[in-house]
């Protein structure tokens, strides 16, 4: 069990016989009444998100959600196949489970999948990836005074902001939680 003060984002809930993970949570106090905890929870299985408020104290049951490091194979439509770096065992995803982890992951990349019981529920990068700038403007020396920016396509189909200095061909860090740019690979 856990309790409304041990909420962390990122921690997986079972409520209503429903997996969900912590999206974003506030602690509201109002004047004369007990304070509340609203809760953006997103759906494991289904992928939708909904929001939810608790009153403060109340407990909930955490899901046990184990994390196995896997190696990304390749997709084939909206199915994604991972293999088990130490068993060997595949493991498929559908694009559903996988959110945005589609736009940042390359053939052999390594990651973690969460399963819950035997059911693999989704998949977790690391905070940052390198990918390569698949498709960008050249940049003009002197177009700004300060430190400008301008798309890039990356190899995954993500666009982000590069700097000018960015040409097509280079590697670039992008971090997977915001989809920025941090630095050079």
């Amino acid at each position: 069990m856990i309790s409304t003060g041990d909420l962390r984002k990122g921690i997986t809930l079972e409520l209503e016989g429903t997996l969900y993970t912590v999206l974003d949570y506030q602690h509201i106090k109002m004047g004369r009444g007990s304070a509340q905890i609203r809760m953006k929870l997103k759906d494991v299985r289904a992928g939708h998100i909904i929001e939810r408020t608790f009153q403060a104290g109340e407990k909930f049951v955490r899901a046990r959600v184990e994390r196995q490091r896997v190696q990304y194979l390749y997709n084939d439509g909206d199915l994604f196949h991972f293999m088990n770096t130490e068993s060997y065992e595949q493991i498929a995803l559908n694009r559903d489970k996988m959110g945005d982890a589609v736009n940042y992951l390359r053939e052999n990349a390594t990651c973690e999948v969460l399963t819950h019981g035997d059911e693999a529920i989704g998949v977790e990068l690391p905070a940052a990836v390198e990918l390569m700038v698949a498709e960008t403007d050249p940049g003009v020396r002197g177009d700004t005074a300060q430190g400008g920016t301008k798309p890039a396509r990356l190899e995954t189909g993500i666009t982000v902001q590069v700097p000018l200095f960015i040409s097509t061909g280079e590697m670039v860090k992008v971090d997977t939680r915001s989809g920025e740019y941090l630095e050079r690979a």
